[in-house]
């Protein structure tokens, strides 16, 4: 076979460079790819996004809702601060003091808010079922605690209402018994302690054992009261001197002794089925 012609290699190894020319021209750049890849997939924080500083646990422990409220007391916090407590979290531009104000904004008030539903709470951004179920049983622990102070024990402001507390306690007992009448600074009831039963026509009280309750009760004032089985309520030297004293202990304790109830039994002559000490000036010479 005779050798190939020089030319013909020539014509052969120049197609040859320019295919590979072609096939370099038509590749992708790579570089250029990769820049690209980078400018598609580089993270940009949204418009309006939080920023580090605007997150409650960036902030300095003394601004925080709920440092504030351990170091200072929750009259101090404002309502979105004390909202932000509930709601625990926020999003990204807003965080739950935000959460709160856009609460407020929203209803108005905090009467509103209170009756919002659940399904109310969640149109606001940012209010998740949870956070929304979280506020309405707040809302509704609120509204409890404020019927209960409407019926809330009476004011015992007169030995009438102190005897109509006692009467029935003190009905069928024939032995002494001596209880006092806790009250808080509104003279309310908070409770009725015993402190010593007695015998027929004679009863035991030490000062100590009276404070002790009252101070133990936080008590602003107290209300003495025992009962005679005897059914005449009318005080004995006894009584009288048990209660000047008790008067003067309360004294030194910053604890006001209001009166001494004695409770006994009606009859034809006598109306009224009490005494009061303090009625009978008993407290003016104490």
């Amino acid at each position: 076979m005779p050798p190939p012609d020089s030319a013909f290699l020539n014509r052969e190894a120049g197609g040859r460079l320019r295919k590979h020319a072609d096939a370099s021209r038509s590749q992708p750049d790579l570089s250029a790819s990769a820049g690209e890849w980078k400018k598609v997939t580089t993270y940009e924080r949204p418009s309006g996004d939080s920023s580090p500083s605007s997150r409650l646990r960036d902030q300095p422990l003394a601004e925080r809702p709920r440092e504030r409220l351990m170091e200072r007391g929750a009259a101090a916090l404002s309502s979105a601060e004390l909202i932000a407590i509930l709601v625990r979290t926020g999003l990204p531009g807003a965080n739950a003091a935000d959460i709160g104000r856009q609460l407020l904004q929203k209803f108005g008030s905090l009467a509103a808010m209170a009756g919002a539903s659940v399904d109310d709470l969640r149109r606001v951004r940012g209010i998740g079922r949870a956070k929304a179920v979280t506020l309405v049983a707040a809302f509704a622990l609120a509204g409890r605690m404020a019927e209960e102070l409407q019926h809330e024990s009476p004011v015992l402001d007169s030995p009438a209402a102190i005897a109509r507390l006692l009467r029935d306690q003190n009905r069928g007992k024939d032995v002494e018994t001596f209880r006092i009448i806790l009250l808080n600074t509104r003279h309310r009831l908070i409770r009725i302690e015993q402190v010593s039963q007695g015998t027929l026509d004679t009863i035991l009280v030490h000062p100590r054992e009276v404070f002790k309750a009252a101070i133990s009760a936080s008590a602003a004032a107290i209300i003495l009261a025992h009962n005679h089985p005897s059914g005449d309520p009318a005080p004995s030297e006894a009584d009288i001197k048990l209660t000047r004293e008790l008067i003067n202990a309360g004294k030194l304790m910053k604890i006001d002794v209001l009166d001494h109830i004695i409770l006994g039994q009606a009859t034809t002559d006598r109306t009224k089925d009490y005494a009061s000490l303090r009625e009978l000036g008993c407290f003016d010479a104490a």
